[in-house]
């Protein structure tokens, strides 16, 4: 049987997985270092593939002599300029302004529809036109990201898969290419970009690579996805659920879909995954990260913050005495797209207590993302994954806030996602997860709370 190495490059860690008949024969990860520069956030394309070679030597030498199939998985809305070590990710802000100021024009709204990208500064396309307005990097040969670094290493080819490309804001979405009118209007030509390819195209990997790693001499590199798509896929190919949701750090609702599905108004994005599927969703900045400032911030013993919140929770009341928690404090993408958006305590009084403020946040977290539920998986049960739902009290009160049945996946893995995407295997029957459903009576409280939370 065919031992398969997935390897998913996000923008804080790098994970390996060895995958042998659905089963992991081994894994392991590397943190990579994120600079930050002003506005600007990046990584040393250098320091990627150095933690790339570094992780994949430390699989087993005998293992790695019978991977015959390598793939990645990416992160999303990376730039990098030919002639420069720095990958701007899709954390970087330098396009700010510049972005602010087109999404006024009526071109921002046709580029939205050609592309699927929403108008934001986290992608490419606004990365490339604020360049273009400051004159930078105008005589770079090459553009490419994190999928092109790595495909090129291993095969020697410029490509990119047609799923990260779909995510750059200057791929024609329906006809499958570049798109020549978005290029002309950042004066970019079509040789400065990769070739695209398909997410399940294969390439021989170069002998030098092979020898260096110790693969099977038949090793071949797949072109793969982006980590967001993969990880919806990977839901729903083991559980048949069209909907998930997953909250780290930040935060993000997916839906897979057989067509392309656009919102104009609050920009859903939608982003290609194979011949038959596209993969829509919202995304938000602000998950888990509220957690770990308000364990900081307001718990009294932050080390043990984590387990006191069920009892937090016991203790207070469904809308936190009347105290509101705008949660945008890392900015925010869906459904706001300002990375100008401040959050902060609202209709604070002196009878609240630490108890509610630390409700609050968690309220205002999951209202937030409640708003993204509706517009993309709607009366749906949804897949959910994420350090955030391994703590039942707070599974429970996102069912019960999005009004919706949640059921724990813990299969959502872009690795997993890669090798369903190319080996297409038959799932055994679904061992379900943790299984949420909401709280009719104080759902109905927090509908009615919903209606102008963020008035």
């Amino acid at each position: 049987m065919t031992v398969f190495l997935g390897i998913d490059i996000g923008t804080t860690a790098i994970k390996l997985g060895v995958i042998k008949e659905q089963q992991l024969l081994f894994e392991t990860s590397l943190v990579l270092t994120t600079y930050e520069d002003e506005e600007a956030r990046y990584q040393h394309a250098s320091e990627i593939i150095e933690a790339l070679e570094k992780g994949i030597l430390l699989i087993p030498k005998k293992i790695r002599a019978e991977i015959s199939i390598i793939s990645f998985s990416t992160a999303m809305h990376s730039l990098m300029p030919a002639n420069s070590q720095k990958v701007f990710l899709w954390s970087d802000l330098q396009a700010g302004k510049t972005i602010t100021e087109f999404s006024k024009t009526k071109l921002a709204k046709h580029f939205y529809q050609l592309t699927g990208t929403p108008i934001h500064a986290m992608s490419p396309f606004a990365k490339l036109l604020y360049f273009k307005e400051v004159n930078k990097y105008q005589k770079v040969t090459r553009w490419l990201g994190l999928k092109e670094l790595v495909l090129e290493y291993f095969t020697g080819k410029f490509i990119i898969d047609r799923s990260c490309a779909s995510a750059t804001g200057y791929y024609d979405l329906r006809n499958q290419r570049w798109s020549r009118e978005i290029l002309s209007y950042l004066e970019i030509d079509t040789n400065q970009l990769a070739e695209i390819v398909d997410t399940t195209a294969s390439f021989q990997m170069t002998s030098e690579k092979i020898r260096y790693f110790g693969f099977a001499s038949t090793a071949r590199v797949v072109a793969g996805a982006s980590d967001g798509t993969l990880a919806a896929y990977a839901s729903f190919y083991r559980t048949k659920r069209t909907a998930s949701l997953t909250i780290g750090t930040s935060a993000a609702v997916r839906q897979i879909s057989n067509s392309i599905k656009l919102e104009p108004t609050k920009q859903n994005f939608c982003y290609y995954l194979n011949k038959d599927y596209f993969v829509i969703g919202a995304p938000s900045n602000n998950g888990a990260s509220l957690l770990e400032w308000s364990a900081t911030q307001l718990a009294k013993d932050s080390l043990s913050f984590y387990q006191q919140l069920p009892d937090v929770l016991e203790k207070t009341i469904v809308g936190s005495h009347g105290l509101r928690f705008l949660p945008y404090l890392n900015g925010e993408r869906a459904p706001l797209w300002d990375e100008n958006a401040k959050g902060g305590f609202y209709d604070l009084a002196l009878h609240h207590t630490r108890e509610d403020l630390l409700r609050s946040v968690i309220e205002g977290m999951l209202l937030n993302i409640k708003r993204l539920v509706q517009l993309v998986a709607p009366d749906q049960i949804l897949s959910v994954s994420g350090g955030f739902f391994q703590t039942p009290a707070l599974a429970q009160l996102a069912s019960t806030i999005f009004g919706a049945e949640c059921i724990y996946a813990s299969e959502n893995e872009p690795i997993f996602g890669l090798y369903y995407l190319y080996f297409q295997p038959k799932i055994k029957k679904e061992i379900l997860g943790a299984h949420f459903i909401p709280n009719k009576k104080e759902q109905a409280v927090y509908e009615r709370l919903a209606e102008d939370y963020f008035r």
